[in-house]
């Protein structure tokens, strides 16, 4: 995990720029680095992952190009073989292929050819071109403004970074590329070309060997790695494969929950326990929860309420491990609901609506689960992977017949609960027990503590008013007003950022509720008991 500011021009304070890059030093405190080309300037912040030398600092400078990329790319060992015959690597980093593969391919050939979580800028000094670009999920984030001086493209890891440089920021596009004057789509997640309907032996079979090596490419790493594990299916999941492909090495687990009923912690004790992992455990109380709340909103940059709530136990824990830990990376489990389904899900019409809805929170997950995953993790100096947003295995699990991956089971997720069923992944117990959200699973007592909180800020008058102050996604709960609140004390007049309140589909029966939780469904039944 790193973090960058490039900037097309040069019309501006340089205290400016080092203040500006100063903001993104969580994400890279091990080396920082800033480089003039023309009339460009790059800042760099790095957390080394791949190569720990100086040989693999960035900013990248190569055949008249100079690049700068937060990502790693899983496949640059094959990559790097097809251009041994027309380039003299001078490191072990993933990210050096990039120029190199640029010109021999073009910058919308090479954006294809990639299997990574990135995002890079890269100048060419023949074209006297700017051009950046966001893998297909947008793992690893990204914006785009103009300065404010003389209205140049500007790129910077976070939205904060461009704040002192620029007054319109936007959110880089995932999938796209920037050619030097258009954005261009290279690749949509939600978007396959052919359905197919498998058996279920099958399908089964097509998500387990593709997840299984999205865990292994995401092994590759010379610093150490731990596992975020909720108890939760997806990351137990993430765990027991990362442990048999150790050959039963433990790994190192690692959990927070509650001091009050943390039933996350039972789970994930359950996991750790079957697995055999060096595990740790973290207590967090309401005055840590509510001392962290600033920091949270602060880090996301975001006012969603799903997406804070469910970020607080997860910040808490990356600063624990941050502290007490040497680790740099960490696997997780996030983007496998918005494919496979959500509690609220379970009330699909039909598969193709099931589909429609799939396909839509896959090209929002960079912003909501996918910007918590990278915020919390990176803000303490550790590098997040996602094995559920492999390239392979999306575009697999995206293809399959909808009507298969509904709740036709009276089993959230079936398919993915089968296709590791009664193979020594983990017990039938913990495999089909049904999903718990992580923002309430904390003995169901932080959300109720942040609820609480807010009832002694705000009154129902304040509520009924939020309309005057907040035309854009008006908050419409003292929770989400006190959210709100805070956001715009950062980052005043920028909450289109985020295009909307993550909540169940409210067009469909027994979906049209008040709170994203899933407490509060019909059929949230004993989850999280």
């Amino acid at each position: 995990m790193c973090g960058f500011l490039a900037v097309d021009s040069m019309k501006f304070d340089l205290k400016t720029f080092d203040e500006a890059l100063e903001k993104n030093f969580h994400r890279g405190p091990d080396m920082t680095s800033k480089l003039q080309a023309d009339e460009m300037m790059f800042g760099f912040n790095r957390l080394a992952i791949m190569d720990l030398s100086d040989d693999g600092m960035q900013p990248f400078k190569a055949d008249k190009c100079t690049l700068v990329c937060n990502g790693e790319i899983y496949n640059y060992l094959t990559l790097k073989d097809n251009l041994k015959d027309d380039y003299e690597f001078e490191s072990g980093s993933d990210c050096e292929v990039l120029i190199p593969l640029y010109r021999k391919y073009g910058l919308d050939t090479m954006c294809k050819m990639l299997d990574a979580e990135f995002a890079f800028v890269l100048y060419d000094q023949t074209t006297k071109k700017v051009m950046a670009a966001r893998d297909p999920v947008g793992i690893r984030p990204m914006f785009y403004g103009y300065t404010k001086e003389d209205n140049q493209i500007a790129f910077g890891s976070t939205a904060k970074t461009l704040m002192p440089l620029c007054d319109k920021i936007l959110p880089f596009p995932p999938g796209h590329y920037y050619d030097g004057e258009k954005f261009v789509c290279y690749h949509d997640p939600a978007m396959v070309s052919k359905m197919i309907t498998p058996s279920l032996k099958e399908a089964t079979k097509g998500i387990h060997d593709r997840l299984v090596a999205a865990v292994k490419k995401r092994l590759q790493s010379d610093a150490p790695v731990g596992y975020l594990l909720s108890g939760g299916l997806d990351s137990s999941l993430v765990c027991s494969i990362a442990s048999k492909l150790k050959g039963g090495k433990p790994i190192k687990t690692f959990a927070i929950g509650m001091d009050r009923n943390p039933i996350d912690l039972k789970y994930a004790r359950e996991v750790a326990d079957y697995l055999g992992t060096d595990h740790t455990e973290f207590i967090m109380t309401r005055e840590d929860v509510l001392g962290a709340l600033r920091d949270v909103i602060y880090t996301l940059e975001t006012w969603d309420i799903t997406t804070i709530r469910a970020s607080i136990g997860m910040y808490l824990l990356c600063k624990n491990i941050h502290e007490t830990t040497d680790l740099k990376v960490i696997l997780t489990g996030e983007c496998s609901d918005e494919m496979f389904g959500y509690k609220y899900t379970d009330y699909a019409p039909n598969a193709e609506e099931f589909q429609k809805e799939a396909m839509k929170r896959v090209r929002e997950l960079y912003m909501y689960d996918v910007l918590r995953a990278d915020r919390c993790i990176s803000s303490n100096s550790l590098e997040g992977r996602v094995p559920f947003a492999d390239k392979d295995f999306m575009e697999y699990v995206m293809s399959i017949d909808p009507a298969m991956k509904m709740n036709k089971y009276d089993k959230g997720k079936y398919l993915l609960r089968e296709a590791f069923a009664g193979q020594d992944y983990l017990s039938d117990d913990i495999l089909m027990r049904e999903k718990a959200a992580f923002s309430d699973a904390v003995g169901h007592s932080l959300v109720d503590d942040l609820k609480a909180y807010a009832d002694e800020m705000y009154t129902d008058e304040d509520v009924a008013k939020a309309k005057d102050k907040y035309e854009y996604r008006t908050p419409f709960t003292k929770e989400s007003l006190l959210y709100r609140d805070i956001f715009e004390e950062y980052f005043p007049g920028k909450a289109s950022w985020i295009k909307d309140f993550w909540m169940p589909n409210k067009n469909w029966e027994n979906c049209d509720v008040d709170d994203p939780s899933a407490r509060v469904l019909k059929n949230y039944g004993d989850s999280g008991k």
